[in-house]
């Protein structure tokens, strides 16, 4: 699951690399309103979130710092998904947490959370390449960014 996550990471990594500030902070009309930047702070935070919240045995990810740098600053937030990397490391992936959402919780597990934070990142990939490609430059992102691995699977599938 590190590694998955890894990996989904260093493509979000490598395509802010590949951004000007302007396309990054590009308020799509698509996306109401949305850049780049606020989905990858989006994402980014969650990581954060989970990373704390093994340190405390809870989570939530509603109580999260929002931090407006993330999407406004590429390098800042390249360097914050370099740390969420290397921390994601030192994760014991069997330890239990306690997850708490509005007036809900239950237990979960950080490898339960991990996988949460990577389809959640696929998720917000796929509106990201909404918006690469509606300012076009979808070419920067692979076809794969921002689809499920089940849903790359099943296209390889039907495509025999």
């Amino acid at each position: 699951m590190i590694k998955d996550c890894n990996i989904n990471l260093t493509e979000l990594q490598d395509l802010l690399l590949k951004l000007t500030d302007e396309q990054y902070h590009h308020k799509s009309e698509i996306l109401s309103g949305a850049s780049i930047g606020q989905h990858l702070r989006h994402v980014v935070e969650f990581y954060v979130c989970l990373l704390f919240g093994a340190s405390k045995q809870k989570i939530n990810y509603g109580n999260r710092e929002r931090n407006l740098e993330i999407e406004t600053n590429r390098k800042f937030a390249i360097n914050k998904i370099m740390e969420i990397k290397n921390q994601l490391t030192t994760l014991n992936l069997n330890q239990r947490l306690f997850l708490e959402i509005e007036s809900y919780a239950m237990d979960t597990s950080i490898e339960r959370e991990l996988l949460y934070n990577l389809e959640h990142s696929i998720h917000h990939q796929a509106l990201i390449k909404v918006g690469l490609i509606e300012q076009h430059i979808g070419d920067l992102v692979t076809e794969e960014f921002g689809v499920a691995p089940s849903t790359i699977k099943y296209r390889k599938q039907i495509q025999y």
